[in-house]
């Protein structure tokens, strides 16, 4: 998945704090846990004021439907991701270290690519924009009145109302297009779902243009009638984004088998030839499939990684520290402009992790000519 709405992660200063808890909203519940969450960071050598900002995000948090998960991770200057989850972890995992631990905000049920939510009707528009976690609502209200066509023939000046009516409707559906168009290109939405009753969104969809129209996914309307609210429909639209989610992985998981079935050196598995092509800043996309407890070394600069301290001494860089590999990994990834696949059960390779390359390296041990064991998703 797209790592740009993180890239506030690779410069800034550690040590980072990383939370991922069930947002009950339960205050009593949420400030016991806190109070253990607290002393643990106490007992890490957190500094109060890091300590304080990651309190405030968490004791502020408002749950909403369908979205009780919570992610916050913290540096030293404070919160830099504050996040709700589809799905809440099963248990809090809570980590203080030199890199910020990122793998659930990652998976394919948890990205967010930015889109809009548009709930229509011949008078006008209820739309929402998502784009970078922030919510923007607005109303489009039409001057095209009156929309409902004479319910008889019966009587003088029929004609007139009944083409009033289509006009007013055609107006008013060219205000909500218009709107809609322009949200869409100035969020780069990669979706818009638009809700309402039969006629009047397939009034909207058909002038919208081609660009728009494409990314569209439609939804029925709200059973009780007038324009829905969107976290009515949060089921369907989480549905949709995890079933997207699930495609992108696995379109990334074939291009790695075929690039490896090809031997085109734009394949690599195994931690010595991925921490490699992150170090060199060859990685086009980064695939953890289980990284388990593995962890590897890196030196004063946090992207200079490698497998081993004997690797990363062949290139001059005294080793620092040890790390968990789940951590390092995508950091780099985040650093250099790469993406990252969480592939748990779609593939198995050496170490847990793999990688397609933006150029063949082709003196990386461990690449695509290298075995490789994959498993049916």
């Amino acid at each position: 998945m797209s790592t740009e709405h993180l890239r506030v992660l690779a410069d800034a200063p550690g040590p980072f704090v990383s939370l991922y808890i069930d947002g009950t909203g339960d205050t009593q519940n949420d400030a016991a846990r806190w109070s253990a969450i607290r002393e643990h960071l106490e007992d890490c050598g957190v500094t109060g004021r890091t300590i304080e900002a990651v309190e405030r995000a968490v004791l502020t948090y408002q749950p909403a439907p369908h979205r009780r998960g919570h992610a916050v991770i913290a540096g030293g200057e404070g919160v830099l991701v504050d996040e709700p989850l589809i799905r809440p972890p099963a248990v809090t995992v809570l980590r203080v270290s030199v890199y910020p631990y990122v793998v659930p905000l990652l998976s394919s049920e948890t990205a967010r690519p930015p889109y809009i939510f548009a709930a229509v009707d011949h008078l006008g528009a209820d739309l929402t924009v998502h784009r970078d976690r922030a919510v923007e609502h607005e109303t489009v209200q039409c001057g095209g009145f009156p929309v409902h066509k004479p319910a008889s023939a019966g009587w003088n000046g029929y004609g007139d109302m009944q083409h009033s009516a289509e006009e007013a409707v055609r107006m008013n559906v060219r205000a909500i297009v218009d709107r809609i168009t322009k949200l869409a290109d100035q969020s780069h939405a990669e979706l818009v779902f638009v809700c309402g009753e039969v006629r009047s969104r397939s009034d909207v969809l058909s002038e919208l243009p081609h660009r728009i129209a494409a990314r569209v996914v439609s939804l029925p309307a709200h059973a009780e009638g007038g324009r829905a609210d969107e976290r009515k429909f949060a089921v369907l639209v989480d549905s949709e984004f995890a079933q997207r989610g699930r495609d992108r992985v696995a379109m990334v998981v074939a291009r790695y088998q075929s690039e490896t079935g090809r031997r085109s050196d734009l394949a690599v598995q195994g931690l010595p030839a991925v921490c490699t092509a992150l170090r060199d800043g060859a990685v086009d996309t980064l695939i953890i499939s289980d990284l388990g407890s593995a962890t590897v070394v890196s030196g004063d600069d946090r992207t200079m990684v490698a497998a081993d301290a004997d690797a990363l001494s062949m290139f001059g860089e005294a080793p620092r520290r040890v790390a968990l590999a789940d951590e390092v990994l995508p950091f780099v990834a985040i650093a250099t402009d790469a993406s990252v696949v969480i592939a748990e059960h779609e593939i198995a390779v050496a170490d847990g992790v793999a990688a397609v390359l933006r150029y063949p390296q082709t003196n990386v041990t461990g690449a695509a000519g290298s075995s490789q064991r994959s498993v049916p998703s």
